[in-house]
């Protein structure tokens, strides 16, 4: 079994350069983490519930890896979710697969940390925004972590506040610090 299953939605992976930084980063460490690209697997949205459960089943933890998207995940980590975290294996009569698993979030975002703040531009911080995630893994009994989030992801010719290749480069080290703190990767 190995350690952590990241599940990677990015609906436009070629064109991110902190999300493929990331995967390049993980890529390290292949003999305990699987990195399943949800976009490359299921270009046509056709999901297929049973080899995502077992993929989940064979794994220790879980990691959900997206960018921010309309506050949200995108659409086909939406779908993901609804289709395979099934009454009778996420939840409900012997629905205990997710049980004490921990799940954690790591996510860019293409604006300025200063704006998800109670001050901020959008009055809310990343983590009230993503709280459905926190509601959704505590409903299935997971063991959600700490949310892990890089800002000003945006890359943009003409965005301000877009962070540099060394900040990209070290967000990735730091996603595996994460890791290693949560024990997702030893």
């Amino acid at each position: 079994m190995k350690r952590t299953l990241v599940i990677v939605a990015h609906p436009h992976l070629a064109s991110s350069n902190v999300n493929r930084c990331w995967i390049n980063k993980l890529n390290q460490y292949n003999e305990q983490i699987t990195l399943h690209d949800l976009y490359s697997h299921y270009p046509t949205f056709k999901i297929d519930p049973s080899f995502e459960q077992s993929l989940i089943e064979n794994h220790q933890n879980l990691v959900l890896q997206f960018p921010i998207y309309w506050f949200n995940c995108p659409p086909l980590l939406k779908q993901w979710l609804d289709e395979v975290f099934t009454y009778g294996w996420a939840y409900g009569t012997d629905g205990n697969k997710l049980k004490n698993k921990k799940v954690g979030l790591a996510v860019s975002a293409g604006i300025k940390e200063s704006d998800y703040s109670k001050n901020g531009r959008y009055k809310l911080s990343l983590e009230e925004i993503l709280k459905p995630f926190e509601l959704t893994m505590n409903y299935v009994k997971a063991d959600f972590q700490k949310i892990f989030a890089v800002y000003g992801a945006n890359n943009e010719p003409n965005y301000q506040d877009k962070i540099t290749l060394n900040d990209i480069n070290q967000s990735a080290d730091n996603y595996v610090d994460w890791m290693k703190k949560l024990g997702m990767l030893i």
